[in-house]
């Protein structure tokens, strides 16, 4: 079949190094021009590239060589940023917004809450090497932290909770799910809607075993490896 044909040069090109990371390919014409192929024929080659995750799309913006995946350690205590800089990875987190509002139904499940009970919301996104990778919520239950405004982006939720409401907590129990991207998740990771996402959500309890947090992060499926570590 053409399109598993045209599929396998690109990944030749890739592997060959004359394709790089975060490098724009040429636009759809071109690429079914240089293959004497037809648009849809070449988007189902681009589709394949896409789920092994060898390529992604920004909305408007056309398709790009995927740089290495960051190994993720879903269960590790470790924050994201140092995570990323022992791969030696250079990260931004960049803040969306911070609200009250009340538990939705998931939430208020996983953290035993009553009916109309108030949380505090994180809306944050994630970038490696500038590109935007992950939106993340983080839902926050403790007295201290309510109505909570001066978030940073320099140091992680978990540091600043210790440091600032000596709150401390760790990860008591997650989980990894195969999603999409859609509204305005995928428009903060410039992907258009549909777009595959792994989601993982995560669950923080104190020594006393009380919710703290739950954080339901959005990840572009090709821009991490998800990884544990043997107990």
């Amino acid at each position: 079949m053409q399109y598993v044909a045209i599929k396998n040069i690109i990944i030749e090109q890739i592997a060959a190094g004359l394709l790089a990371p975060r490098q724009k390919l040429p636009s759809e014409r071109q690429l079914a021009e240089s293959f004497n192929t037809t648009r849809v024929t070449l988007r189902e080659a681009l589709s394949l590239l896409e789920a092994e995750g060898a390529i992604y799309r920004e909305d408007r913006r056309g398709w790009f060589i995927t740089p290495p995946a960051l190994r993720y350690y879903v269960g590790s205590q470790q924050p994201f940023h140092k995570l990323a800089q022992q791969q030696d990875r250079q990260t931004e987190v960049r803040l969306v917004r911070v609200s009250r509002q009340m538990a939705d139904k998931s939430i208020a499940h996983m953290a035993t809450l009553p009916p109309f009970t108030d949380v505090q919301c994180i809306e944050r996104v994630r970038c490696l090497e500038g590109r935007p990778v992950a939106y993340v919520l983080s839902y926050l239950h403790h007295p201290k932290v309510l109505g909570w405004k001066t978030v940073s982006v320099k140091q992680s939720l978990t540091e600043q909770l210790r440091e600032t409401f000596s709150v401390t907590h760790q990860v008591h129990d997650y989980q990894v799910n195969v999603g999409a991207l859609s509204g305005e998740r995928a428009q903060h990771l410039h992907a258009t809607v549909g777009t595959p996402a792994l989601v993982v959500t995560r669950q923080y309890r104190d020594e006393q075993q009380a919710f703290v947090r739950a954080d339901i992060e959005y990840w572009r499926h090709d821009a991490i490896i998800v990884c544990g570590e043997a107990q």
